[in-house]
């Protein structure tokens, strides 16, 4: 009976002890640093513009697969038209550019978590997601695009119904599709490189993604073709922030104004794009200067 008593007596301490430190810490989202102020346990606060030129370095975010916009060449080097303005934005804050391989689905959870300053990944604009990040003033403007092999030609999205079309993950062509076109059945990929090879491998009738990039990849892939050139609204991609961080976004506004003075993304479009595209795109129907749509 003593024994029983005294099991019971351990029981109830132990009880109490967990719902004491439960009540101090499990139900609270946030603790205090040593300084008092909140630390999200789900996320990390972003650095501010002081933090980032005191470190020497900010760290960008952006495709490695994805060329001609974000990709990595022979030598392991960053290239590419988001690569051209990350490395600018480096220089005019007089530090150096790490840069943090992204994924479509990953770009705003990379932000919310701290892991990177600024995402510069061909990121389209969107309420969705400016309800998560905060977006400064566009540098380009895109539409969607539909590639397909040229026996098998989608020149019009009705033409897709039953049929499988190849997406990425967490892109507007996933959004829009899902949205306004649930007959068309969709294969999902995390990664660029697996949407293009499942289009070579035919596991799919079509990809869609951003009209800029299936127009790059349709001139080096003979046999494939772009029918659909443009489809849903005409949207604008943008540099994002973590939410909040208004100092950073300031100063990329600004940057993005002072560029435009200078036509630095109609230069940046030569260097990058304009290899791949030829004439086949005027420069005018994709560059945004000092953030003002035309």
């Amino acid at each position: 009976m003593k024994l029983f008593k005294k099991i019971v007596s351990i029981i109830c301490v132990l009880a109490v002890g967990t719902v004491l430190f439960t009540g101090c810490s499990g139900n609270n989202q946030s603790s205090k640093s040593a300084n008092g102020s909140a630390i999200s346990t789900t996320g990390k606060k972003a650095r501010t513009l002081d933090e980032i030129k005191a470190s020497g370095k900010v760290i960008i975010g952006v495709f490695s697969d994805k060329a001609p916009f974000g990709y990595i060449d022979s030598e392991g080097n960053y290239q590419g038209y988001d690569v051209y303005f990350a490395n600018r934005i480096g220089k005019d804050l007089g530090v150096k550019v790490e840069f943090v391989s992204v994924e479509p689905a990953s770009r705003v959870e990379y932000l919310k978590t701290g892991k990177v300053d600024i995402i510069l990944a061909n990121f389209t604009v969107t309420k969705e997601r400016a309800q998560s990040v905060d977006f400064a003033l566009p540098y380009m403007k895109v539409a969607l695009g539909v590639v397909s092999p040229n026996d098998a030609l989608i020149t019009d999205v009705k033409q897709l119904k039953g049929k499988t079309l190849i997406v990425a993950k967490g892109t507007t062509a996933e959004t829009y599709f899902t949205k306004n076109h649930p007959e068309v059945k969709l294969l999902k990929f995390d990664q660029y490189t697996e949407t293009f090879n499942a289009l070579l491998d035919r596991r799919g009738d079509a990809f869609s993604t951003d009209n800029t990039e299936v127009l790059a990849w349709a001139a080096k892939n003979p046999g494939f073709t772009v029918g659909i050139k443009s489809l849903g609204d005409l949207d604008t991609i943008a540099p994002a922030v973590q939410k909040g961080n208004t100092e950073l976004l300031n100063w990329l506004n600004d940057e993005i104004k002072a560029l435009g003075k200078e036509k630095f993304f109609h230069e940046d479009f030569q260097k990058t794009l304009a290899p791949v595209y030829g004439d086949s795109v005027d420069p005018d129907s994709l560059v945004v200067e000092g953030g003002e749509v035309k």
